[in-house]
């Protein structure tokens, strides 16, 4: 993978966050050096959160060749399938037994049935424009439409028509490094655009395959491939359209691997439902989606059980994931987010249901906006650093809820030594629920929270807990409600500007829970599963002062700022420094 590309990305917004835009904000991706001494907190969102835009990372990434699909039927050429040879009228193409073959740009229009292949090879400047008006080709020796040469190729499926390309099972030249493989294959720049349909079946190998881009704009297309089902090395671009992609490894693929500003895919509108053995978006560099629908299955599911080496995720990026609309419905036994660096979503509407993890950044995990519902996983969030500004946000999880993993540069302890923590998360608005079975909201770095609003079903053993932070942990705005086991219960920090309360309290499924002060209702909910300990905050809670929290009207008086029962410790300041 290119190491550059990522650097390249948060360089630019580093830049933004010295201009103003993310100020008090670390750059995404960028480990933010937090230093923890005491209870005193060094992460802040002042003015603004460090989320990538789709327009951003797109502005990094080379632009795509989309070629016309509009054509003039009259001046072309048009070529005739019958069965196992073809018959042409006009100029560029020549026939040799079942072989059609294409030599110069121009509009070409092909139709009938052919038991053989059509083969562009076009050294002339220009593009070469195929125009599918009921073509049906099977191959049996490869390819059924393979492009070897020419400036870019258009594939064009005209309005009405049903079209079929078929390879062969086994392909005769799998050695060479540019032979075909794949149904549909081209050596240059690819669009495939109309209002047609195009039924691609691959038995061996990918279904349709760009040794450099690939846009597709339009037209109903139904790959099922042995392999990949549709790889663009330089990039994917769909941009319309509507995919059906079965495939036994990977749905949808750009593996360029050595440009910089290649290796990307980018879904802008359309439908795509793929079901992929592998992962179903992979790229190189960034998977970017502003619009349309992807609805996918990978690895059979969120309950299958993959081998130790197998991927298969749901959106996979070796730099970013940035998604800014659209909508996402991913069933993977894999993560079904997954970035190499940074996952950035600000907008669009997101299913997740994974074996893993629900959405994993190994460096940062921003959430400005949108909706995100993890209706099953084993981690729901997980990055080096989680910023959380905006958004819906509903996880169900086994283990974590909310999990930053950071490394410890050192260990001396809590009490006299420093720790440098590499990672923490900030809240600064939205909405988020997390249903836990272990820690519900873990940072092993630092947490801050500004804004928003957090609820937290914690676990119900005691080996974990709903609030689990291992550095400073403190709350200056937003709601806090965090229920769960007591046996590892913890609380923001004593210092902290908002103030908390926690009751060690128990309750059942289905009992009412108020917290008040006075007669006034602070907070009220009903129980979806049974607690043991309760942590609130909000903007109306004083430290020192007296609140009640009932169940079902039976209350219990607690003082804020003060934590109760053997296992809390509201200071947190003889914490060890890892868990």
């Amino acid at each position: 993978m290119n190491t550059a590309r990522p650097t390249r990305i948060l360089t630019s917004i580093a830049a933004l966050a010295v201009a103003g835009v993310l100020t008090g904000c670390t750059a995404l991706g960028q480990t933010n050096g937090l230093t923890s001494a005491g209870t005193s907190s060094s992460i802040s969102v002042a003015g603004g959160t460090a989320a990538i835009t789709v327009a951003q990372a797109t502005g990094e990434n080379a632009a795509p060749q989309a070629g016309p699909t509009s054509y003039d039927a009259a001046s072309a050429t048009t070529v005739t399938l019958t069965g196992a040879s073809a018959t042409v009228s006009g100029d560029g193409a020549t026939v040799s037994g079942n072989t059609v073959t294409i030599t110069a740009p121009g509009t070409y229009v092909l139709s009938g049935e052919l038991a053989g292949q059509v083969v562009v090879d076009s050294a002339a400047d220009g593009d070469v424009q195929l125009v599918l008006d009921g073509a049906s080709i099977t191959s049996s020796t490869g390819a059924a439409l393979a492009v070897t040469q020419a400036d870019e190729a258009i594939v064009v499926l005209a309005d009405g028509s049903s079209n079929e390309l078929t390879s062969a099972a086994t392909f005769a030249d799998t050695t060479s490094e540019d032979a075909p493989n794949a149904a549909l294959f081209s050596m240059t720049d690819l669009t495939i655009g109309g209002n047609g349909s195009l039924t691609v079946t691959a038995p061996s190998l990918d279904g349709i395959a760009s040794k450099d881009g690939l846009v597709i704009s339009g037209g109903t297309i139904t790959v099922d491939a042995a392999d990949d089902g549709i790889r663009g090395k330089d990039h994917i671009a769909v941009t319309g359209g509507t995919l059906d992609v079965t495939a036994g490894g990977d749905a949808l693929k750009a593996d360029n691997d050595t440009d910089a500003d290649q290796g990307w895919i980018s879904v802008t509108d359309g439908t795509i439902t793929l079901a992929a053995g592998g992962d179903g978006l992979v790229a190189t560099t960034d998977v970017l989606v502003s619009g349309g629908t992807i609805t996918g299955v990978t690895g059979g599911g969120a309950g299958t059980q993959l081998a130790a080496d197998a991927s298969a995720k749901g959106l996979k990026a070796g730099s970013n994931v940035v998604i800014g609309g659209g909508t996402v419905t991913l069933d993977s036994a894999d993560d079904a987010i997954h970035s190499d660096s940074v996952v950035s979503i600000t907008d669009g509407t997101l299913a997740l249901s994974t074996g893993d993890d629900g959405v994993h950044a190994e460096e940062s995990l921003s959430i400005a906006g949108g909706s995100v519902t993890v209706e099953r996983s084993y981690e729901g969030l997980e990055g080096t650093d989680i910023l959380i500004s905006g958004g819906e946000i509903d996880v169900t999880s086994s283990d974590d809820g909310l999990n930053v993993s950071a490394d410890t540069a050192s260990a001396d302890g809590r009490g006299g030594g420093m720790q440098t923590i590499d990672g923490g998360v900030v809240v600064s608005g939205g909405t988020v629920v997390l249903n836990a079975g272990g820690d519900g909201f873990d940072s092993n770095g630092d947490a801050e929270i500004t804004g928003g609003t957090i609820v937290v079903w914690g676990p119900t053993s005691n080996g974990n807990g709903a609030l689990d932070v291992n550095g400073t942990f403190t709350i200056s705005g937003g709601t806090l409600l965090a229920v769960g086991s007591s046996g590892m219960a913890e609380t923001p920090d004593a210092d902290s500007s908002q103030g908390w309360l926690q009751s060690a309290t128990s309750a059942s499924a289905g009992q009412t829970v108020q917290v008040t002060s006075g007669s006034t209702v602070l907070y009220e909910f009903t129980v979806e599963k049974g607690f043991a300990n309760l942590v609130y905050s909000s903007p109306q809670v004083k430290s020192g002062s007296s609140y009640s929290v009932s169940v079902d009207g039976t209350s219990t008086s607690v003082t804020a700022g003060q934590a109760t029962g053997s296992s809390m410790g509201g200071s947190r300041g003889g914490r060890p420094p890892g868990r």
